[in-house]
């Protein structure tokens, strides 16, 4: 009893700080796990014994699939029949959830999100509405589309083994697509026709240019004769780091603009430096510099024309690689190494080559100053630089694009040979000839060899905070079963319905595995209610599948709060949404989830 007491105390911690967010949710199941390893409940031996967990390395190979896939660009490809539906709110909305849904099936949900959001943010943007109507829905339709295969989420992997260690083998390829497709349909036809009115109108960011007014910003400053800086690089001057001005473009002798000058550029009498500054900052910087104002808007008003109208770059190439620069607003991720930093930690301009001139937060720009912004999941930031570097730093930062403008992320590698190596992977899964996380890993480096993936994206692409949660939480969940924790929980259910159809007691679980995985993340939900769910089954006398199958659901339904799942955050600040704005649509559409799925599964997965 007392090593069951200590789990269920390190478990309530655990879930105290999953909900608080501090620390990251993967330091907090490290933490958890170091908990029962050094109070002797898990041993020693068999600490990290998860991170080789099958459903650990399945998901880290999905994760490098899903970056073929994307660099193959098949999903583009899929969306290109998209623009064929004009404005028409229904078409839309419609065909965007059922693109999301069909390859967050295929891929990582979040990655099937993150090619989808530009076009839903374009097409919102063409037809004059709000992005807000468009962006809850996509992400609640990557959701429901991981219901619909075994690699489709990782809390579907995870109960899969589960269902392996009681039964002796695993869920299928395809398994989920009863259940989980109708319901998915479901919920789809709900999102396309009803559900999006239930979203309030967001400012959001509605068009590339209604966030960031850059022009209003932009100032042309000259350095004097006597100035003290005059062969000083631009890193070295002092006031330029005092202060929250940014360095956008250098001109000398009239030769026309340079574009985020280097660093080390040395500074040279009568430079005209074009910065970007409110009128406050500018004071500041004046004062603390001595520069002068230098009266003219001509660099300005050129950098702002190639920042809307980039098709009018120059042709030639030397002077492009002068004067041309890209200006991209790109979204934060869950897993961004960005996330809870600020400007001077992140040091963009040194180590990534890009400057950023402005963050925005919940559809409204950050009224305080940037180099004392700690960036969150979901914040968009508008960034400078050529476009490969753009491309470059938004894949090793974890920034996706907002909008779909000259940057794209990689381009098509071998779409049919992509195609081609992961439809082998699942068919030897489906056949059975190999284990899932064999056929997917040979799948993984297959788009290696095939050099649809460069070697520097390996580990870039997988979500290394997840992968070290998974890992961590699995000797969780099996110390809540061998210490007799999950048997307690389950009789506690039983208790509550007691007396009544095995069917109530299969709702009960599922309404609260629904509500435990908005509260943290879906597959620490998996991991914790699994066992549980097979202690129902047992002390029912059932069959353990509809109360698995319930579970994977129910892990796969965080519609009710933006924290619940990356995607929910993701979308949060492009949609300008605020977090009581989920639960509106969210709370409707888990109702929905939950009358389809319960009946469903006594149907195909019976008791």
């Amino acid at each position: 009893m007392l090593d069951q007491a200590i789990v269920f105390a390190i478990l309530f911690a655990a879930l105290v700080l999953f909900i608080w967010g501090r620390p990251r949710y993967d330091a907090v199941a490290l933490l958890s796990l170091l908990a029962v390893v050094v109070t002797g409940i898990v041993p020693a031996r068999e600490a990290f014994s998860g991170m080789g967990h099958p459903a650990v390395v399945t998901v880290a190979a999905v994760l490098v699939i899903s970056r073929g896939l994307s660099n193959a660009g098949i999903v583009t490809m899929m969306a290109t029949w998209l623009e064929r539906f004009g404005t028409n709110v229904y078409l839309q909305i419609g065909s965007l959830v059922a693109l999301v849904t069909v390859a967050s099936g295929l891929m990582n949900n979040v990655g099937a999100l993150a090619l989808t959001m530009p076009l839903a943010v374009g097409m919102a943007t063409r037809a004059g509405r709000s992005p807000s109507y468009y962006l809850i829905p996509i992400a609640f339709g990557s959701l429901l589309g991981g219901m619909t295969t075994l690699i489709g989420t990782p809390p579907n992997l995870i109960i899969s083994g589960f269902r392996e260690q009681t039964l002796g083998q695993a869920y299928g390829m395809f398994d989920f697509l009863p259940v989980g497709g109708l319901t998915t349909l479901a919920g789809v036809v709900f999102l396309t026709f009803i559900g999006w009115k239930f979203i309030p109108v967001r400012k959001g960011q509605a068009s590339p240019d209604s966030l960031f007014h850059i022009e209003d910003y932009l100032v042309e400053v000259r350095i004097p004769e006597d100035s003290e800086y005059i062969d000083q690089p631009i890193d070295a001057v002092e006031a330029f780091h005092e202060t929250d001005t940014v360095i956008v473009g250098l001109s000398r002798g009239g030769k026309g603009l340079i574009h985020l000058p280097a660093a080390h550029e040395e500074l040279e009498a009568g430079d005209v430096l074009l910065v970007e500054a409110d009128k406050e900052t500018l004071e500041t910087f004046l004062q603390k510099s001595a520069f002068e104002l230098a009266g003219s808007k001509d660099f300005s008003s050129e950098m702002v024309a190639r920042v809307q109208h980039p098709e009018e770059a120059p042709a030639d190439p030397v002077e492009a690689e002068t004067t041309h620069m890209d200006i991209q607003e790109v979204v934060v991720r869950s897993n961004s190494r960005l996330a809870g930093r600020n400007v001077r930690e992140a040091n963009l301009r040194t180590r990534f080559g890009v400057n950023l001139l402005a963050a925005a937060r919940q559809g409204e720009r950050v009224p305080s100053l940037l180099k004392d912004v700690r960036f969150k999941p979901g914040d968009i930031l508008l960034i400078q630089g050529s476009a490969a570097t753009i491309a470059d730093a938004m894949t090793r930062l974890g920034c996706i694009p907002l909008f779909p403008r000259q940057v794209s992320i990689g381009a098509p590698r071998g779409p049919f040979k992509a195609a081609a190596i992961f439809i082998a992977a699942i068919l030897l899964t489906s056949l059975e000839v190999l284990p899932v996380q064999i056929a997917l890993s040979m799948a993984a480096l297959g788009m290696i060899f095939a050099r649809i993936i460069p070697m520097r994206e390996i580990y870039t692409s997988v979500e290394w905070p997840v992968i070290v949660l998974l890992g961590a939480m699995m000797p969780l969940g099996t110390a809540l079963e061998s210490t007799g924790g999950a048997a307690t929980v389950a009789e506690l259910l039983l208790s509550v319905g007691a007396g009544l159809p095995s069917v109530v007691t299969l709702g009960l679980l599922f309404a609260v595995t629904m509500v435990l995985s908005n509260i943290i993340n879906n597959a620490a939900a998996a991991v914790l209610m699994a066992p549980i769910a097979i202690g129902i089954a047992n002390s029912l006398g059932v069959s353990v599948d509809p109360f698995l199958m319930a579970t994977c659901i129910a892990c796969s339904a965080p519609f009710l709060t933006p924290i619940g799942h990356q995607s929910c955050t993701l979308v949060m600040g492009p949609g300008g949404y605020r977090f009581g704005d989920y639960w509106r649509l969210g709370l409707p559409l888990s109702i929905l989830v939950g009358v389809c799925a319960i009946p469903l599964v006594l149907v195909f997965w019976p008791l």
